[in-house]
């Protein structure tokens, strides 16, 4: 798995580009600061009025350390609440669980104020100590969406809760609408299609790739809880889409080959990549199949040790509120849907558009909530029969066979 450095290449040039930009000019912008602050401290002395002020104003700002996914620590998602409490996130990012964990465990305890994890992670980085509790009264339960939401799996243990979710998508047939039909993307056997050989993608990562194999041999509910026998079959169905595949892709180089045409259809992904590029024209879409969808859920942590606990506090707090909802479920980096009654309200307020393309309106047949209650969608999981270094290993072979 690669971090941020390693999966921006390639990923929407004119977006990176501008990111690229305003690295530089914040890089810039500091020095010419620091310089300024430098100058002012040397004519308050004589003055007796600047240095005071410039210093106080310094000092107040408050810089939280951010581990996660592309998107969360930027401008569109995180800049007013820097603008209205005075601090700034510094956002270090990853692509999937397994590399989060890796980089938690090479730095130093305390190193990550707040942590963005993928649901199915939060017990491990609870039982390894990397996170710290949360006081169940901090947060209005009584808004969600679902009931499931509000004990969540694995953000509990009995009564104390270590993470708070605040936000999912889900993850189905992703594919180029010239090249397979709305009906045949009702069943993951589209990937197999003889007209889309060696343009099928991946996105690498074994989760929900594995599991969406788990899927279509029919595991339903039981995907991730394989024995022998089962976890057999679905390496063996996984192997016989070998010849389809061209390629195995971080977040940027799945983004640009949905987009440039050179994927014709990508598992393992969902409209948290293709609703980017459906909003700007690409004939992409994702759905999903017959067999079954998978749920991606990212919930909020304070890392262990952390001394910025009571502002990350407000900032979950703020991703929960109806504005912080509309600004999750529009990320410019990826889309998701709302998880509490208000900020669905104020999304179709804001964004009535969006919530019509997502289903985040009563009565869609596309609601994502309908979809959860009717079976049709299970949340995303670790393997439970076998290990993670199983599902990798097996990855690897896959991917060099």
């Amino acid at each position: 798995m690669l971090c941020f450095g390693g999966l921006v290449d390639g990923f929407n040039e004119e977006r990176l580009e501008r990111k690229g930009q305003s690295m530089t000019e914040e890089t810039t912008t500091k020095a010419i600061l620091k310089s300024t602050r430098r100058g002012a401290i040397k004519m308050g002395a004589a003055a007796g009025l600047a240095a005071p002020f410039i210093s106080r104003a310094w000092a107040q700002t408050t810089e939280i350390n951010m581990l996660a996914w592309y998107g969360h620590g930027e401008p569109d998602v995180v800049g007013e609440f820097e603008a209205e409490h005075n601090v700034k996130f510094n956002p270090k990012y990853y692509a999937g669980g397994d590399n989060m964990l890796a980089l938690i465990a090479q730095s130093p305890p305390g190193t990550y104020d707040v942590i963005l994890s993928d649901a199915e992670f939060v017990q491990q980085l609870n039982v390894a100590g990397y996170i710290e509790n949360l006081d169940p009264s901090d947060y209005n339960f009584d808004d969600m969406l679902y009931e499931d939401f509000t004990k969540f799996p694995g953000h509990w243990d009995g009564d104390t809760l270590h993470s708070m979710m605040v936000r999912f998508g889900h993850l189905g047939v992703s594919y180029n609408t010239t090249a397979i039909s709305a009906e045949e993307a009702k069943s993951y056997k589209c990937f197999w299609k003889p007209e889309v050989a060696g343009k099928v993608g991946h996105f690498d990562w074994h989760l929900p790739s594995l599991g969406m194999m788990s899927l279509y041999n029919g595991n339903g509910a039981a995907l991730w809880d394989l024995d022998d026998d089962q976890w057999a079959k679905v390496q063996e169905t996984t192997m016989s889409l070998r010849p389809q595949v061209g390629g195995y892709f971080d977040y940027g180089g799945t983004f640009n080959s949905l987009k440039n045409g050179e994927m014709l259809a990508m598992c393992g992904i969902g409209d948290w990549i293709t609703g980017v590029l459906e909003k700007d024209g690409a004939p992409v879409a994702s759905v999903v199949p017959d067999e079954g969808g998978i749920q991606w859920t990212e919930s909020y942590c304070i890392g262990k040790g952390s001394e910025k606990a009571d502002i990350v506090k407000k900032f979950i707090q703020y991703m929960l509120s109806p504005e912080g909802q509309v600004k999750s479920a529009r990320m410019a980096a990826y889309p998701a849907f709302c998880i509490t009654k208000a900020g669905r309200a104020a999304l179709n307020e804001a964004d009535p558009a969006e919530a019509e393309r997502t289903g985040q309106v009563d009565g869609a047949a596309n609601d994502p909530i309908t979809l959860v209650k009717d079976g049709r969608i299970h949340y995303r999981n670790i393997p439970v029969q076998q290990s993670l270094e199983d599902w990798n290993d097996f990855w690897s072979e896959y991917k060099n066979a």
